[in-house]
């Protein structure tokens, strides 16, 4: 269940907006001031954050300002300021989108299914690296080509996922080494090598062209 959490002063309209958003199956909660709410916000994870502007204890500004510096959670001002300047310092501190009062509830709730949906989609490509039919998924250390699983060793899954991050970058042999081995290994660069023509054999099954390319006297090169 997606949650929400609405700081807001204003009691009724707070009580009102908790009632449609559990109406539409998400998990409510909301505080009433500025400190609350930050401590509130940066205790817990949730899907949206609707903060009014002018609150109690803690302006809706400073709210928004210390919750972005370490969470990246959407956050919806709602406000009774609806000139420009106040907009773009509110979207200049970090809100992702902005609602006048008074305003149409259904306005507002399709305004939070959108931006939820665009951090959904955003968290998926983030921890997802796709090079043509190859997908990477760091969340669950897999990876595919064509949805088909290929079982890798831990070493030669990060060798595999540092090509990928660094696509269309050739890396060089002792850059490979320090990273995927360690600064402090004592083992020699031709491990990498090693390493590379198990991973080739690995992929080839599922993938005629080689997909690590060896760039001679230099090191090796993922091309998107």
């Amino acid at each position: 269940m997606k949650r929400i959490l609405i700081i807001e002063d204003e009691q009724n309209l707070a009580r009102f907006i908790e009632l449609e958003l559990k109406h539409e199956d998400y998990e409510v909660e909301i505080c009433n001031d500025g400190e609350s709410g930050l401590k509130q916000a940066l205790s817990d994870d949730y899907n949206c954050i609707l903060l009014d502007l002018m609150l109690p204890k803690m302006n809706g500004l400073e709210v928004c300002r210390r919750v972005r510096r370490e969470k990246d959670t959407p956050i919806i001002m709602i406000t009774a300021k609806g000139d420009t300047y106040d907009k773009v310092i509110g979207l200049d501190y970090g809100a992702d989108d902005y609602i006048v009062k008074p305003f149409d509830i259904e306005e507002l709730l399709a305004r939070i299914r959108v931006i939820i949906r665009r951090n959904l989609s955003t968290e998926v490509e983030s921890h997802t690296i796709t090079v043509n039919d190859l997908s990477i998924d760091k969340n669950a250390f897999s990876v595919s080509i064509h949805g088909e699983t290929i079982d890798l060793t831990k070493t030669e899954y990060e060798l595999l996922l540092l090509l990928a991050e660094n696509q269309n970058f050739v890396l060089q042999r002792e850059q490979i080494l320090n990273h995927v081995w360690g600064y402090e290994s004592e083992v020699e660069t031709n491990v990498v090598d090693v390493y590379i023509r198990y991973l080739r054999n690995k992929l080839k099954p599922y993938k005629k062209e080689n997909i690590i390319e060896t760039v001679r006297g230099v090191g090796y090169v993922i091309r998107s």
